[in-house]
């Protein structure tokens, strides 16, 4: 997220008639936003707000999320916005191997972002997936959110202190790795984050999702959580346990916690699980390579390294387009 705010004190005398005759042809909405996203330019008009004293723009800029396929298998992203935010106009779609596809998110937005597997239509036409499945029936999840177990990401744009709050949980459980990397973003705990591990191989029997196609014995395609596989209060911090005193971490929460120690394992791990970051775009990737899991020299993925290298350059451009949009602005003003 971008803001530029800009003003210039005005003359007692100049009223709003001669602002307009100035040049202020757009009216009330004078304020042009820009963002590059996948290549296209989007154009935002913001309002702007005259007084005899100053004149102010500010300029909102959604967040782009690139959400990137490396499994060898096709992955259909689902995406549930929380309550109070807004809406988005896509809430699923399809995947296939190294596919990518780029949404812009607006700020403020809250929601979880998850991978659903092994889906097909029915005869009848309903959409359905053997991990992930949200209900709806169709590709679009259109509010509905996961059914457990699934690997979430879980993204709060613009919180408190203007910061991005992101995290990748497995409280509800597993079903594919998943890597969360910030893009040319600043302050905060601005890393990356995720599970890269493969918890289905090692999965706990007592656990264990298999493919309904394989029966008994067969591969398994999901891990659940200790909460969904038993429904006990203690494993799911609820009742006696709905507090950070008296839930505590348990020997299956461990096992996810120990193969993926960035990502929440239990209700109460926000300690080390919770990053936050501001002004990102945020990559997510489904099944990452095994050379975006090793470290670099510098603490970061080397994947991660670059694509943040990109993203500066980008972020460069995209400055110099705000400073020509203000100074157009600028120069409307001078004219009158």
């Amino acid at each position: 997220m971008v803001q530029v705010t800009w003003w210039k004190n005005l003359d007692p005398s100049i009223g709003k008639e001669r602002i307009a005759k100035a040049g202020w042809r757009f009216g009330f909405w004078l304020c042009s936003c820009f963002s590059l996203n996948g290549g296209k330019l989007n154009i935002f008009l913001m309002g702007a707000a005259v007084s005899s004293s100053s004149l102010m723009f500010k300029c909102a800029f959604s967040a782009t999320f690139t959400i990137v396929n490396k499994c060898s298998y096709p992955v259909w992203p689902g995406i549930l916005s929380n309550a109070g935010t807004a809406q988005l106009p896509t809430t699923g779609f399809a995947l296939q191997p190294d596919e990518s596809n780029s949404l812009s998110f607006p700020t403020a937005w809250s929601g979880r972002l998850w991978g659903r597997t092994l889906c097909s239509a029915d005869s009848a036409g309903k959409f359905t997936c053997i991990t992930g499945d949200c209900g709806s029936g169709t590709l679009e999840c259109s509010g509905g959110g996961a059914a457990p177990p699934a690997t979430l990401a879980e993204f709060t744009l613009n919180g408190a202190n203007g910061l991005d709050f992101y995290d990748v949980s497995l409280v509800d459980g597993y079903n594919l790795p998943m890597l969360v990397a910030p893009q040319g973003g600043t302050g905060g705990n601005c890393t990356i984050t995720g599970c890269v591990a493969d918890l289905n191989t090692a999965c706990p029997s007592e656990l264990k999702v298999s493919s309904s196609e394989g029966g008994e014995g067969s591969e398994s395609v999901a891990c659940k959580s200790a909460c969904d596989a038993f429904g006990d209060a203690q494993y799911c911090c609820s009742g006696a346990y709905a507090t950070p005193d008296t839930c505590k971490p348990s020997a299956y929460s461990e096992y996810f916690k120990s193969a993926c120690p960035r990502a929440y394992s239990y209700a109460y791990d926000d300690g080390s699980s919770t990053f936050t970051c501001a002004s990102a775009d945020y990559t997510i990737t489904f099944c990452p390579s095994p050379a975006t899991s090793q470290k670099s020299s510098g603490g970061q993925y080397p994947q991660a390294v670059e694509a943040s290298a990109a993203a500066a350059n980008r972020f460069t451009s995209f400055n110099s387009i705000i400073a020509v949009a203000v100074a157009t602005v600028a120069a409307i003003w001078q004219w009158r």
